[in-house]
């Protein structure tokens, strides 16, 4: 089976979170020499697949087979791929079936790895993503199975193909502020307490303000205002409560509690409470790392394009390697059609990343693990993964 007939099969399931509608089956019977661990929580199935050629590094790839609704608009059946003028139609083209399909080439075709290849691949990235990655990783940990390095195969490439990998992402972290007030007529202000005239004078300092400065990985942690609301939408009533949400995507420079502890000196006497969750952790993967320096080679070697670092967008199943102190990157096709209606990606887009991932594993299959001195992954629980440690 070649790239392109290959790539065709994936395209063709119906796979819409959490289904992987038979996918899984065809990857496992495609692996046929890898061993199988199957994680299910729920509706979401995960499947990790791996291959003990020797005794030296753990090479992970990680994907996800579930895909967007296809919405409307299509110029042809979202799941039965079309090839026009060298350009696959389908959905899931980009975002990312042509990741998958390159990583389960090159390692069906691996031979001579000094090491484990693996395949991590869930049903739930495009959902929730509650119990997916994340918990395959935590029985990789329970079992010291862990990766040394990860490649997540997210289509990462802004121009042209090699153009940019990811190295990092941005956490995120969500805050509703509510702030209480008391009710009453509008003809008389002097009887009520507004909270939207409490809070009106603090709002130039939360509005957009940067919690750090940034550095040369990431963008500064800014707070981002997505709603306020307030009143029973009358002109002659005085509301007693107003509710403010607001999101920052942050480095690792700032965490929840930084966040907790600005609010509290801007709406200091105000009658408020401030709810924070984190709905994903920062991560950045040095760029000294091995795996960065050699995906970067192995890019260079295929298409004479020197990537960029980067760590711009939102999340990603890597964040989760992140946690546990994986030393991650993720690099795909180039990003410009994904969830949108006639998603596409060239062909040869797709054979050249296979030629990537080939030339990543031929040249970390060489690798003598007692050699390895790998820079920590900054962000949270790095010291969990013992060949960053």
């Amino acid at each position: 089976m070649n790239t392109q007939e290959l790539f065709f099969k994936l395209l063709s399931f119906k796979s819409i979170t959490p289904k992987d509608d038979g996918a899984f089956d065809f990857i496992k019977a495609y692996l046929d020499d890898f061993e199988v661990m199957e994680v299910n929580v729920e509706q979401t199935k995960n499947l990790f697949l791996y291959k003990r050629f020797g005794e030296g590094a753990h090479l992970c790839f990680a994907g996800h087979i579930d895909v967007v609704p296809p919405g409307e608009s299509w110029e042809s059946d979202p799941f039965t791929p079309m090839l026009k003028e060298g350009v696959v139609y389908a959905r899931g083209a980009q975002d990312m079936k042509s990741g998958v399909c390159a990583f389960l080439k090159a390692c069906k075709e691996a031979k001579n790895f000094n090491g484990t290849l693996s395949l991590l691949l869930t049903s739930d990235e495009e959902g929730d993503a509650k119990h997916g990655t994340i918990e395959v990783l935590r029985v990789l940990q329970k079992q010291n199975f862990l990766p040394g390095f990860a490649i997540v195969a997210e289509p990462t490439c802004e121009k042209v193909f090699g153009d940019a990998i990811k190295v990092g992402r941005r956490g995120s972290i969500n805050g509703v502020i509510e702030v209480f007030g008391k009710q009453g007529h509008a003809a008389y202000p002097e009887k009520s307490i507004n909270p939207i005239h409490v809070i009106s004078p603090h709002l130039a300092k939360l509005c957009g303000h940067f919690l750090d400065e940034g550095d040369e990985a990431f963008a500064p942690s800014q707070m981002v205002i997505t709603d306020i609301r307030s009143g029973m939408e009358v002109s002659n009533v005085t509301p007693g409560y107003l509710k403010l949400m607001f999101n920052v995507r942050n480095s690792t420079k700032t965490k929840v509690e930084d966040i907790e502890n600005y609010v509290k000196s801007v709406l200091n006497g105000l009658d408020y409470k401030l709810h924070l969750s984190q709905s994903s952790k920062p991560f950045l993967t040095c760029k000294d790392s091995l795996v960065v320096k050699t995906l970067s080679q192995s890019i260079f070697q295929v298409s004479q394009t020197t990537p960029k670092l980067s760590t711009a967008g939102g999340t990603s199943d890597a964040r989760f390697f992140g946690e546990f102190g994986v030393a991650t990157v993720e690099f795909g096709v180039v990003n410009d059609t994904i969830h949108a209606p006639n998603e596409c990606c060239p062909i040869k887009e797709v054979e050249s990343l296979v030629k990537v991932f080939k030339d990543v594993i031929r040249a970390l299959g060489k690798l003598d693990l007692q050699e390895v001195k790998e820079p920590k992954v900054r962000g949270l629980c790095a010291e969990q993964n013992p060949v960053l440690a």
